[in-house]
């Protein structure tokens, strides 16, 4: 496993930020790790980083343990902060050199260029940093968090404040990077976490609530069923709450949103038989991530 997180908690003071959190990633996931502000989970990510040492617990990032060889522990892992820290007088060659130099890597002038056009950073590359678009500065941030040719990624909301088209092109960059490495991305736009990740990890009040594939984080909130029906004309919604299974349902623009313990599709059929209507749609609809993130962390 490239990210091994077992039974982490940390405090602060009396306040318990995390509580026995246990997680882990291979290489080549991209993981959305999600949750309402005040969660966990820049501190869990601090952790990863090196930055905090939890309370209790350990992590692991490529088998080593921070507590046994610090050093070596970060230079696995790439990371890219919420708020990204630059030094805004520095020009972006400049800066990238001035990194290269703290990780001393060898044959410089190759991986710095190498990871300018990888992060497609080639026509603003004689800039100062000071004068650079939000995206630019998002697109240092990640060739800054690269250099090291990191086995692991870290970023922490990496598309914050970003327009459509910058958002795309670090959405394309995060996907590409993901081939070859593990990487971890924590962001409130639940969008980024359809177009980006296989599998999202939610957190709520330092506990994990979920973590599963996308196509099954659904399964989590009681096995809940969504179900979406049309008749010709308008139906007894009393009579229609009637069904055995069926938990609630509104009705706007001519269907009915349902949701059910279980598929009560043929139930609703013989409803629409017994009441004398025409089916014009009835069909399983998947609950948005949007929704089962709001239902995990309410």
């Amino acid at each position: 496993m490239s990210i091994t997180v077992t039974n982490v908690s940390k405090y602060y003071g009396r306040q318990k930020a995390l509580n026995n959190v246990s997680f882990s990633l291979k290489t080549g996931e991209v993981v959305g790790f999600l949750g309402p502000n005040g969660a966990g989970k820049s501190t869990m990510m601090r952790i990863l980083t090196g930055y905090f040492n939890p309370s209790e617990g350990r992590v692991e990032v490529c088998g080593i343990d921070p507590a046994v060889d610090s050093i070596t522990f970060r230079r696995k892992i790439g990371y890219l902060p919420e708020h990204n820290p630059l030094y805004d007088d520095m020009y972006i060659t400049e800066y990238l050199y001035f990194v290269a130099g703290i990780y001393q890597l060898r044959d410089v002038k190759k991986r710095v260029e190498d990871i300018i056009e990888l992060t497609g950073l080639t026509p603003e590359r004689d800039k100062k940093i000071a004068f650079l678009s939000k995206g630019y500065r998002q697109r240092v941030g990640l060739a800054q968090a690269l250099l090291p040719d990191p086995e692991v990624l870290i970023l922490d909301e990496p598309t914050s404040g970003l327009d459509p088209n910058q958002i795309d092109g670090i959405r394309d960059l995060i996907l590409n990077l993901g081939q070859s490495k593990t990487v971890l991305l924590s962001t409130h736009i639940m969008q980024e976490v359809k177009a980006i990740c296989e599998r999202a990890i939610i957190i709520n009040k330092g506990n994990i609530v979920a973590d599963e594939p996308l196509s099954r984080l659904g399964e989590s909130i009681a096995h809940e069923i969504a179900i979406e029906a049309e008749f010709d004309k308008k139906a007894d919604i009393e009579k229609l709450k009637a069904i055995v299974g069926l938990n609630s349902v509104t009705y706007t623009n001519n269907k009915y949103f349902i949701t059910a313990s279980e598929d009560i599709r043929p139930q609703i059929f013989r409803f629409a038989v017994d009441n004398n209507l025409v089916l014009m749609e009835l069909q399983l609809k998947q609950q948005s991530l949007e929704s089962i993130f709001r239902k995990l962390t309410s």
